[in-house]
């Protein structure tokens, strides 16, 4: 059946919808980090080795960033609400099959399923589109993105109490249970979205994109491990290279294909994707370093000796940031367009990297330079939807803001192998142990800065401002297929 009202054009919205769709992802979230201040512990505490152990980090990795455009796209055909419930389901399966067993084995099972689960975030922007009053799109949005920061800067502290407190397995069933509470508050608060695309679901296209993307991001995560020249990391990069194109033009051909490309290869999508992917790089640095450098001990000249619960901490102011300055984030897209917002995001990150080069010696300066680098992330994660959503048809918004969540994943991993290979090759002895010299720490800041200044001039190449419409599609967009885009009506369950 065909209604003539826009998404969102309803009286009101249903209570709590956002407040209960925010902490979905702020709990999804924090499971992505959950394992980093373990990681040191698992080898002792499974009998295996430091190679197995840092699987629980890339697997996660590779779940969701093949299950986010797929489960992004699912959702739009067949219902959001469905497959958001089914990936918080996802969630708690994974956090029990790691709660329950010790086996590296079984915990790396537990952990793919875990990241498969980081598809909540799109499908909740897109439930929000569909369900909201326009004048609430922006602000909802803009901290239902930013949920992917607030997450991992609190999940961070809470791990690293439970490491040094309590058995470790404490963590993954208090994630499980957070999970069902989730699941709860959906089934009680979130009704399921009208808005569908028509079509079938693209399987051909689908299992295309996924050995893509595990190719692309095996060869990436694995490559120090493994070598960069070795046969498996060639073989790997070959069967990207290989399957890109063929998958590109079977979607080119599709009906209904999984990844509009014409749609994602416009300016206004492309860019924002490709600004996506730095800024991802940029903010990662931030989460990667500041707990490690920290913990060194002050034998290196550097390192402050501090426990894994005060390296976690150092991170939580900037994850209030983030709560708060979610909503400025909206503010400043609504009266000037989301591209001046990334633009003075990435403007943030820069300087909060130049900070951070030149106060590295005390902790309060350590944590005021990771804190303006993460207000620059909560601005840019708040901005990034925003862009999307202007640029795609509603019927759209869960696969575009999938494959928009999948760069900024992307950005993740080459952040997560260019900072390994940086600290891995800079060292000097000390103590009798191996460390990362002052001088890695710095090389990764000015790497991390240069990619925020490439996210401000990929922003600053966008389209110009667009008028603050926070609901409907883009004038002129096209839906999979060549149907014309819906700025009014969308086809309704």
């Amino acid at each position: 059946m065909t209604e003539t009202e826009p998404p969102g054009a309803g009286p009101s919205a249903p209570p709590y919808l956002v407040a209960v769709l925010a902490f979905c992802g702020v709990v999804v979230a924090v499971m992505q980090t959950l394992v980093v201040p373990l990681l040191p512990h698992v080898p002792q505490l499974t009998g295996s080795t430091p190679t197995a152990a840092s699987w629980l980090v890339t697997v996660t990795l590779l779940t969701g960033a093949v299950c986010t455009p797929l489960l992004g796209r699912i959702g739009d055909m067949y219902g959001k609400r469905r497959v958001l419930l089914a990936s918080l389901g996802v969630l708690v399966l994974g956090s029990a099959l790691c709660a329950v067993s010790s086996h590296i084995g079984v915990l790396i099972a537990g952990r793919a399923l875990q990241g498969a689960a980081l598809a909540v975030v799109p499908l909740g922007i897109s439930i929000m589109r569909d369900e909201l009053p326009p004048a609430r799109v922006l602000p909802s949005v803009a901290l239902m993105s930013s949920t992917l920061g607030i997450g991992a800067a609190v999940g961070l502290p809470a791990a690293a109490l439970v490491v040094e407190h309590a058995d470790w397995h404490t963590m993954f069933w208090v994630s499980a249970g957070l999970g069902l509470l989730d699941m709860a508050l959906v089934l009680w608060k979130v009704p399921e979205s009208p808005v569908r695309t028509a079509g079938r679901f693209d399987v051909l296209g689908a299992l295309g994109l996924s050995a893509v993307l595990v190719a692309l991001l095996l060869a990436v995560t694995q490559g120090a491990q493994w070598g960069w020249t070795s046969g498996r990391i060639l073989g790997l990069i070959a069967v990207a290279v290989v399957l890109a194109p063929l998958w590109l033009r079977h979607e080119l051909r599709h009906s209904s294909p999984m990844v509009d490309v014409r749609v994602s290869a416009r300016p206004a999508v492309l860019l924002a994707n490709v600004a996506a992917l730095l800024i991802g790089f940029a903010f990662y640095a931030n989460s990667l370093v500041t707990a490690q450098m920290v913990q060194e001990p002050r034998s290196t000249g550097y390192g402050l000796g501090a426990s894994i619960v005060v390296s976690g901490l150092c991170l939580l102011p900037g994850g209030l940031s983030m709560v708060a300055l979610s909503p400025v984030s909206a503010r400043i897209s609504a009266a000037f367009g989301p591209k001046v917002t990334l633009a003075v995001a990435a403007g943030v990150m820069a300087v909060g990297y130049v900070v951070r080069f030149f106060t590295s010696h005390q902790l309060w300066m350590i944590i005021a330079g990771a804190t303006v680098v993460s207000a620059g992330t909560a601005i840019a994660y708040s901005a990034l939807p925003a862009l999307v959503i202007r640029a795609v048809p509603a019927s759209e918004t869960g696969a575009a803001n999938g494959l928009n969540t999948l760069m900024r994943s992307l950005g993740q991993a080459v952040c997560s192998a260019v900072v390994a290979a940086v600290l891995a090759n800079l060292t000097f002895q000390v103590g009798g142990r191996t460390a990362p010299t002052l001088h890695a720490y710095l090389l990764v800041f000015l790497v991390a800065a240069a990619a925020a200044v490439l996210a401000l001039l990929v922003t600053l190449a966008l389209p110009g401002r667009q008028r603050a419409a926070a609901t409907g599609p883009a004038d002129g967009a096209a839906a999979p297929g060549g149907r014309a885009p819906a700025a009014v009506g969308e086809q309704r369950a």
